[in-house]
This record gives C-alpha cells, structure tokens and sequence, in this order.
C-alpha cells in the first residue's frame, strides 16, 4: 500500500451525495489543511490516516455538502425581547400575545414585536394604531411584519417618532394615511427599503427604538449564526448591510461566534452616490477571504405581494386598476444598473412581481448591450410572481434565480392567503415556477429568507419538493415541484455558483474547502414527508468539526 502524507480528518463509512458529477458518490474522504485531498472508497482511507488524524466515522449516514443559503438575514434574526407574533392567524390572538407581554412588563419603555401576518387582520386590509391601542395604552408599540417590509405602530409610537400628516415620509419608510382624512393610520410601507438601511437604522436608534440599538442588532446575529451552523448552513449571503453593520461580523468573528462563511451584500437605496460605491469596493478590497466577504450590492424594484405593493403587469385582483409601483422608473433603473454592472458590480434584485421581474431582466438586457456580455452573475431575488415569457430570459441573460421554496407554501401563500387572494387563481400558474426555471436552464439558488420563514434546509427542500404544507396535505401548484437531487443543487452548488463560490464550495471535490455536513437520515431515499424532522449529526468547517450530536 503506497502511504501518503497523513490527512487532518479522515471521514470513513458514509454515503457522500458529492454533487460532482465527474465523481458522484463516495464512502471516505480525507482533509489536510481545510481542504478536500482525497474521495474514495472505505478501503482506500487507511493511507491517509496516521497517529494523529481525526477518524470520523459517519454510521453509514448521508453526506452532503455544507449548505450554502443564499438569502439569510442573520443580522436581523429574531429578537427575543419582542413579543412573538409568528403562527398568530387573528387580531385577537394578537392581542392576547401583546397584553401578556405587557402585563409581564409593566415598566417598559416600549413594546416591540415582530412576525405579524398580514392576514391576522380583518377584512384583508392592513393594520392601523386603532388594532394596537387598546391593549398597548400610552405605550409606544412598534410592531414588524413577518416579511420586515412594513410596521406597525400605536398612536403613542407616532407621537413619539413625530409621525403627523404633515410628517409621512420618513427617514425609516412611508406612513400610510386616511384617504379621507389625511392622517397617518399607524401602518408604515417600505420599511425594508428605508427602515434598514443606514440612514433609516440611525434615525431609529436616535429617536431611541430600542430594536435598532447596535447591541440588540449583535444579540440576532449571534444568535442567528449559531442556529445556522447548527443546521448545517456553512456558508450564509447577508443580502442587505451597510458599512456601519460590517463591525458586528467582526465582533463575532473575535468573539467565535462566526463558524459559518459569510457573504455580506451591501445595501444600495436610491440616493447612493460615487463616492458610496467607492467605500463599497474599498470594504470588498478590506473583507475578502474565505471566512468574510463583502461585494455585492443589493437593490430593490418592488416590495411585496401581500400588503399590494410589488409591481404586477396586470391589476391586483378586486383593487380596480391599481398594479403596484417600481421603486425607479424602467429606464431609470436600467440605466443605474448599466453603470453598476460597468463598475463589476454584482447585483441582487429584490423582484416579486412579474412587472418587477421583467423590469430587472429588461435592465441587465440593456446593461450587456451597453457593456458588453460579462459574467455578472445578478441575480433576481424571491420570483415569486414570474411571467412565463420571461422565463426563459434567465438563462439567456446569465441572471440567477435565488429563490425561496418555503415562500410557496399553501399555508404561507396558497388559497386563502393573502398572496395569493391578491394575485387571483387565473395567475396562480405564475407562483415560484421552480421546475420550469430549472427546465429552462437557468441557475437555480436556493435560501431561506431567514427570518421571514424557517431558516431550517430540510424544511426548504421538503417544500421545493412537495409544494404541500409542512404538516402535510393537499399541496398548491405541484407542477412546480422539483426533485430531492435538484433540491440539494440548489442549496449547494447552485448557491455557490450564484456567489462566486463554485470553485471552492458548493461540492465535495478534491481541492475545495472541507464544508460538509451529516445528516441523521438520507433525503435523498426517504419519503419526502418525512425529511422535515432530519438534523445535521455532524457539521464541518474548513475540516474543523464545529457541530457533533449531543
């Protein structure tokens, strides 16, 4: 037997599920300074162990690549001192929530809560300070949507953040008002936009919002980057920071909290300037290694479906002639990406609505007949709402669908949901088209949208594959399922190669990263009911063992 120079870690008795075709499965591997040396079977390990490797023995498990979720909001996270909305379906269960919580805290100076649904409000319309006064008194109440698109404030709250009628648009977002009226009715729109960029994030914490204050902000990350190497996430894509956020991923990574990779997306609001995109390439120039990489700039065309806000081709069902607006006009917007994508900067989109969809996919046409072809790899981020013609632009154009599975789920945005009530049954067809992306060539990258929905994988892959609801039953447009293998792709090497990554992670191949992670049962041969429920027994980074069962 020919000996070799002995591996770190060796990892014997497994099924490796590679995602390298030129080398799909294997039994052992071997890891020598944070990367792959050597796939093959059981018997040829032997060569590469020595008295001081690490023998892992994985029981026969599946092995998959660490997974790579390609839209995670780790800096936002989920809040333990708000009040949980999550999985309240009515005002009333939203009430109780918020008077338990208040009775709990008689002396706080705020209320704050967070993953209100839109459809816990009566009537399908959305929430006024009127829904929240009774049971928050003179408190102030800040309350976010389980999308972080829109809030919701009580009359105390606006008083207190100087919202009137002749004070709504706001460093932090857009207050609705009283058609009649004129007065602000406590519901703020573009939150997402406004409220968590730089500016908005200041305006926040100095008008003392106790949610925006740099130590609540460290307390989600933290606490969301240990939930995500648990799950097997090795790699995380930020997709909105700001230069002023780059500090709490340093903090972690002193402190030992940043075991997952991290992709940091920088957020590009209207009104971003030259010398803005010259602090963004200089912090790309400043994190850039395998562990913190800062690069591309996120942007956004429409908001959302629920609240009627993203922007469809066609009127949003029972609202007369109203489709929803674009954050910049089409020509303006194509011309900002033209200069962006001139400057090497990779864009990600937030697009929803088919018009918005067609909007970015019109706007990168234009920047590559002004620039000439390039690999940009943009992506369109959540095509929730995509018009068949469209489809098969993705692959034409290089531009990656980063989707969200979790987000087509019939009880999030199936019949009766908002969602889908909004869109109508006559473009249901149109709703996260997974298969006929995939079909059509396009690349497909594959996230949670954490903390919009569960950041668990398995719970994405379950509904990639089954469209049904995480509990079971009928599912909602199955035409549009994919298979477990395309699933796993789009969590691995379609996440990679939509970041750049696809030399280095995204597979188990000789010459890449150690990023791997053990399953305690095989995805890929159970039923697909049952792979909600599978955890990863072993997470590896770099070939450093950071997850084991308890």
């Amino acid at each position: 037997m020919t000996r070799t120079t002995p591996a770190d870690l060796v990892l014997v008795n497994a099924r490796i599920h590679t995602v390298d075709p030129l080398l799909p499965e294997a039994q052992a591997l071997a890891v020598r300074d944070g990367r792959i040396t050597w796939l093959g079977a059981d018997s040829g390990a032997a060569r590469w162990t020595g008295p001081d490797t690490e023998t892992v023995d994985a029981g026969g498990h599946l092995v998959l690549p660490g997974f790579i979720d390609a839209h995670n909001h780790v800096r936002l996270g989920s809040d333990d001192a708000c009040v949980q909305l999550a999985g309240v379906r009515t005002l009333t269960g939203i009430h109780q929530r918020i008077r338990a919580w208040h009775t709990a805290h008689p002396y706080a100076e705020w209320i704050e809560a967070e993953a209100f649904d839109y459809s816990a409000i009566p009537d399908g319309r959305m929430p006024r300070a009127e829904d929240l006064d009774p049971v928050t008194g003179d408190t102030p109440a800040f309350v976010l949507s389980y999308d972080v698109h829109t809030a919701w404030l009580n009359t105390a709250a606006m008083r207190r953040l100087g919202i009137d009628k002749s004070r709504t648009d706001l460093p932090f977002g857009e207050a609705e008002t009283d058609p009649e009226t004129g007065e602000p009715t406590g519901f703020i729109k573009d939150f997402a936009v406004k409220g968590l960029s730089r500016d908005g994030h200041r305006a926040l914490r100095a008008l003392g919002v106790p949610w925006a204050s740099p130590d609540r902000q460290y307390g989600r990350l933290a606490q969301s980057l240990d939930d995500a190497i648990t799950y097997g996430i090795t790699t995380v894509v930020e997709p909105q920071n700001s230069l002023d956020d780059l500090a709490l991923y340093e903090r972690a990574r002193a402190e030992g909290r940043l075991r997952s990779r991290i992709v940091a997306a920088l957020f590009h609001p209207r009104g971003t300037t030259d010398a803005d995109l010259d602090d963004f390439a200089a912090a790309a120039r400043k994190y850039d290694d395998d562990r913190l990489n800062v690069g591309p700039l996120k942007l956004y065309i429409d908001d959302v479906v629920e609240p009627r806000t993203a922007a469809l081709l066609e009127p949003y069902t029972g609202c007369g002639h109203h489709r929803g607006d674009t954050f910049y006009p089409p020509e303006e917007f194509a011309e900002l990406l033209t200069r962006l994508d001139a400057r090497g900067f990779q864009c990600f989109v937030h697009a929803t609505g088919d018009r918005g969809i067609r909007t970015v996919l019109d706007a990168v046409e234009r920047a590559r007949s002004a620039n000439g072809p390039r690999d940009a790899r943009h992506q369109v981020v959540h095509v929730e709402c995509l018009d068949p013609e469209d489809t098969p632009r993705f692959k034409e154009l290089g531009v990656v669908a980063c989707m969200q599975p979790r987000h087509s789920a019939p009880e999030i945005a199936g019949p009766g949901k908002d969602w889908a009530r909004n869109v109508g049954e006559d473009r249901w067809h149109k709703a996260w088209p997974m298969r006929s992306l995939h079909e059509a060539g396009a690349v497909l990258a594959f996230s949670s949208d954490w903390n919009v929905a569960e950041m668990d994988p398995m719970v994405g892959i379950y509904t990639a594959v089954t469209r049904r609801p995480l509990g079971g039953g009928e599912p909602w447009m199955p035409g549009e399922t994919v298979d477990v293998e395309t699933a796993v792709q789009g969590y691995t090497m379609g996440s990679a190669y939509a970041n750049f990554l696809e030399h280095e992670r995204g597979s188990l191949t000789v010459g890449k990263l150690a990023d791997f992670v053990v399953l305690s049962r095989d995805i890929l041969e159970l039923a697909p009911e049952d792979i909600p429920g599978t955890v990863a027994e072993t997470v590896v980074v770099g070939g450093e063992i950071v997850v084991t069962a308890s």
